[in-house]
């Protein structure tokens, strides 16, 4: 699975955890996109979480 090549967040693992407190295991994925990159060098594809998107950490390749 891919991660964020601007924050690095990646998929964690955890525990689904029942009324009855039982634990099964999961992990959860962020949301990640392949969008292009406006680059000093051109654009480039990268993946990007939405919340570097969103905070404008990015800006879109036309």
């Amino acid at each position: 699975m891919p991660s964020c090549d601007i924050c690095g967040k990646k998929r964690i693992k955890g525990n689904n955890v029942s009324h009855a407190n039982n634990k099964t295991k999961r992990v959860i994925e962020p949301n990640i996109q392949g969008v292009r990159v406006a680059t000093s060098g051109g654009s480039k594809k990268m993946n990007v979480c939405t919340r570097c998107i969103r905070s404008g950490l990015i800006t879109k390749a036309v």
